[in-house]
């Protein structure tokens, strides 16, 4: 197994522990690489560096435009290396290579669209209701930025904080989950090769309360933008509230994908089964909740378990598979736990329903791709986030009735809806507490567009030209220009 290094201030470093734990490969279930356990030492030198970076030497000396070359540079070499990333991604997560392939060979959109972004953020002057004065505004980096990304798309959901962040001119420790470390280790190279300064960018990696917490704690952090689960998003946010932090949030979701009577219903059929059984459910805006108009419910349901039948599964690396493997142990664990859970609770198992034997399934953990029918709203399984491919089907009678089961969840990070009526089209856009909605279609996301949760999915939001105000502050700046004083013992 190769072993792999930190970057703390431009070097490639041990943890200071000199400890390592193994990376395994979801399809074998077998370690594949050795990962740097680091600590709070490890914490202290690369916020040390990101400090240092900040304040001194080049970073905080390039303009504007400078940082883009560089962020423009990187999106050239992201380019370049997509293959082979987008191989590291699917051998550490288990996701499919054409996915990854897809991700990376996008991801350096982020990295032109921010870095084109750099030097278009701009002050105002204020027409200041005081005479004698002259007042305006300037944007300012907030300083310090701790990432912390999933295991389930590493690359792009760094990208979608680093690419902002490092615009606005911030610097950054980035912490990678546990569970998928690899990709972020060698894709650090590439900072080097783009010419960013030693410290700009921090690569810390290791578990949650070694790693993750004193980072979050750091009195030299600014803010912290993270994406995880709800309850782990909560326990991150009390963290950062102690110090007073600004925080980014993208969190989980309980998506419902509606389905009208007047929908196309084999392309509503295909948008329901890449809601959820793409990525293996493994997605916060997995469309887990399928909403059925009673009238087309049971010819929807027999074309939806048609095609989910056919579904390949097999090894990640191959072109052809459809649905990988769940990327770890305690996730398949909780996966197969919810479909127990759900049985339990009187939810009629159509398809699927434990772990998948097939040959071709090797010795990964690897879960049918599993459909309810019989679903109540009220049901865990239509209310808690499952994380995998497990799909819960609920009929509804009226426009009414399906806004009232869609938002009734604590969620509200996306939303599907298949109709050919415009009118209702914009009604359910607008009614549907989500951050996405999107209307015939699912999964579509782009570097233009600003993605974020409603409700306990999140707060603040990614992409697009919202993304980069979360990484910035507003100074204001006041100048006499007349020479003289009024009354200093009065407020001017």
């Amino acid at each position: 197994m190769k072993q792999y290094a930190m970057l703390v201030g431009g070097r490639w470093v041990e943890p200071a522990s000199g400890a390592y734990f193994e990376s395994v490969n979801p399809y074998t279930a077998a370690p594949w690489a050795l990962i740097p356990r680091g600590g709070k030492e490890d914490v202290e030198r690369a916020v040390a560096a990101a400090k240092s970076a900040f304040r001194e030497g080049e970073w905080p000396k390039l303009t504007a435009s400078a940082r883009g070359a560089l962020l423009c540079r990187l999106a050239d070499l992201v380019a370049a290396e997509a293959d082979a990333l987008a191989e590291i991604e699917s051998t550490d997560n288990g996701k499919l290579i054409a996915e990854m392939r897809g991700q990376l060979k996008y991801i350096p959109q982020w990295f032109r669209y921010f870095g084109g972004l750099a030097d278009k953020v701009e002050g105002r002057v204020i027409p200041i209701d005081k005479a004698g004065v002259f007042n305006f505004t300037r944007e300012e980096p907030l300083g310090v930025v701790a990432a912390i990304t999933p295991w389930n798309s590493p690359l792009l959901l760094a990208a979608w904080k680093l690419a902002p962040a490092l615009a606005a001119g911030n610097t950054v420790v980035w912490k990678p989950s546990e569970f998928a470390s690899v990709s972020a280790l060698v894709f650090g190279r590439l900072f080097e090769r783009a010419g960013f300064p030693p410290g700009v960018v921090n690569i810390l990696t290791g578990y949650g309360g070694e790693v993750g917490e004193p980072l979050i704690t750091h009195g030299d952090v600014a803010k912290i933008a993270f994406t995880g689960g709800d309850r782990t998003g909560e326990h991150v946010y009390e963290m950062a509230a102690r110090g007073l932090k600004r925080v980014t949030l993208e969190l989980g979701g309980k998506s419902a994908n509606i389905v009208f009577d007047d929908a196309d219903l084999d392309e509503a059929v295909k948008g329901v089964v890449s809601g959820i059984f793409a990525a293996t459910g493994q997605t916060c805006i997995a469309g887990s909740r399928a909403l059925i108009h009673r009238s087309v419910y049971d010819a929807f349901v027999e074309r939806l378990l048609a095609l989910a039948r056919t579904a390949r599964m097999g090894n990640p690396l191959d072109p052809d598979t459809q649905v990988g493997p769940v990327t770890t142990r305690p996730q398949y664990e909780k996966v197969l736990d919810y479909i127990r859970i759900a049985q339990g609770e009187g939810a009629v198992c159509r398809l699927g329903g434990g772990l998948a034997e097939r040959p071709e399934c090797g010795s990964g953990w690897f879960i049918e791709p599993t459909i309810f029918t019989g679903v109540r709203p009220e049901m865990r399984i239509a209310q808690e986030e499952v994380f995998g491919p497990v799909l819960a089907v609920i009929p509804f009678e009226t426009e009414e009735e399906a806004v009232r089961i869609a938002n009734g969840t604590l969620y509200g990070l996306a939303a599907g809806v298949w109709t050919q009526s415009i009118r209702r089209a914009l009604t359910m856009a607008e009614r549907l507490e989500a951050g996405t909605v999107w209307v015939n279609t699912y999964r579509a996301v782009s570097y233009m567009s600003p993605f974020g949760g409603y409700k306990r999915s999140g707060i603040g939001r990614e992409s697009g030209i919202e993304a980069i105000r979360e990484y910035l502050q507003t100074k204001s700046v006041w100048i006499d220009i007349v020479g003289h004083a009024p009354n200093p013992f009065v407020m001017r």
